[in-house]
């Protein structure tokens, strides 16, 4: 059993750049003894927060192949599953296509396009990037959720939760 302290320190970074959701969750989760337990707890607090803490929770994931990974300003996470992907590989072409659909995304929907790339090349991420920019607002901030859902089961799969 973990205290309070300790478990926010362990899983602040689930979620990206929002130590929020570790605190909120903390005091339920001291007797919680494996990921999908901990995975559902910390995606029911996220989906019970306000919706201006989901937009801010959505809105602190970095673009995919974006600036902050060029400049190495990733989370040492994000850099694990972008690399994954092949982001780092891609070609000048991909890398344009990449920043352009970054830019349409942000400026239809005024959040990053996000999805949980771990496992999937490239030009599935491209392909998906290109069909969700036709979804509506409200579509797409569910679609960003669960992905942010799925990135945070995998990161707690990584490190063992237990």
């Amino acid at each position: 059993m973990m205290d309070t302290h300790d478990f926010i320190a362990r899983y602040a970074g689930i979620y990206e750049h929002s130590p929020w959701v570790a605190e909120r969750v903390a005091p339920f989760a001291s007797d919680v003894d494996n990921a999908g337990q901990l995975a559902a707890l910390m995606a029911d607090c996220v989906d019970n927060a306000a919706p201006e803490k989901q937009l801010e929770l959505i809105q602190a994931h970095p673009d995919l192949a974006g600036t902050a990974q060029i400049a190495g300003e990733l989370t040492a996470d994000s850099t694990f599953e972008q690399e994954s992907a092949g982001l780092d590989q891609c070609t000048p072409e991909e890398f344009e296509r990449f920043q352009a659909l970054n830019a349409a995304y942000r400026d239809k929907f005024s959040f990053p396009f996000v999805m949980a790339v771990r496992g999937s090349h490239r030009t599935e991420i491209l392909d998906a990037f290109a069909a969700r920019l036709e979804n509506s607002y409200d579509l797409e901030f569910e679609t960003a959720l669960t992905e942010i859902h799925k990135i945070a089961r995998l990161r707690l799969d990584a490190m063992g939760a237990e």
